[in-house]
């Protein structure tokens, strides 16, 4: 079956997230993906460095998304890098990767960053695409690269991420307000390493794995509930009238749940959220570079 990415207003976000969950894989680890197709013409590369995922999207010069690799990683803290060679590294080593299945060389990208991070900050994450061996075309706020995908005309979109949770509130399809605060999927995994005298990164494993969920929500329920305090605070007298969210803490079960209780809003997660922003970035790389 041939799948329809557009639709009246554009790309289909449904369609469009699907895929990128299809063809964005996981770091190999070892194990050698099989290649794609060749891609023809301009690419278009998104690079988002997260508090707990860094993600590289590969989309063609339709804007489809081709190829991309993603990996749990500990190089960024509140939007700033605070392991610029780590960073480096291992966009390095996932760029390298991604050529390989892509069979050409990726020579730009754009990137992202939280709202309200300070430009001198913005500009080494910057560094770190350019160290990695790409030229970065451009950078843009994470909320507008998120609505690139969603398209949201009014309403708010929450980008909960490892270290943070942002709040973009869209009027006429345009960000009129952002703010940032500290807590999200980072401190859930606090909160059951503690409980459980885990360590961190068991801790992490076992908030991802869906058979423990269920057993974990109580426990991390308060952090949600935090969550939704921060968002409620921000959007009060704004006038929204509904919430999306996307990053890769949305993925816990029952999340939407707590937050749409705290804002007496309605609330729905994204497709596929992990992938939002990095499409959207991706979409956001416009260089002319011909391959």
């Amino acid at each position: 079956m041939t799948e329809t990415f557009l639709n009246a207003a554009g790309p289909d976000p449904e369609v469009l997230l699907t895929r990128a969950h299809d063809v964005i894989l996981p770091s190999p680890n070892g194990h050698k993906p099989p290649p794609i197709p060749p891609a023809q013409g301009d690419l278009h590369v998104g690079v988002d460095l997260g508090t707990a995922y860094t993600v590289l999207a590969v989309l063609d010069e339709q804007g489809i998304p081709i190829t991309g690799e993603y990996r749990f990683t500990q190089v960024v803290r509140d939007g700033l890098v605070v392991d610029y060679i780590g960073a480096v590294d291992i966009l390095r080593e996932m760029k390298h990767n991604v050529e390989a299945r892509l069979g050409r060389d990726l020579t730009h990208a754009a990137s992202g960053f939280p709202p309200g991070v300070p430009m001198a900050e913005v500009r080494s994450t910057a560094n770190v695409v350019e160290a990695a061996g790409m030229v970065c075309s451009d950078l843009i706020d994470e909320p507008t690269a998120a609505n690139n995908v969603l398209s949201i005309r009014d309403g708010a979109i929450v980008d909960i991420g490892g270290g943070a949770t942002g709040i973009a509130i869209f009027k006429d399809g345009q960000v009129v307000y952002t703010a940032d605060e500290a807590t999200g999927g980072t401190h859930m995994s606090l909160v059951i390493a503690g409980g459980a005298d885990l360590s961190f990164e068991a801790a992490e494993e076992k908030k991802k794995d869906p058979a423990q969920q269920s057993r974990l929500f109580p426990i991390v329920r308060p952090v949600m509930e935090k969550m939704g305090t921060i968002i409620e605070k921000h959007i009060r007298g704004q006038n929204v009238d509904s919430i999306v969210l996307v990053g890769g803490t949305s993925l816990f079960p029952g999340i939407d749940t707590v937050i749409a209780e705290i804002t007496d809003l309605p609330t729905r997660v994204a497709s596929h959220p992990l992938f939002v922003t990095p499409v959207g970035i991706a979409m956001h790389d416009q260089s002319t570079y011909k391959y």
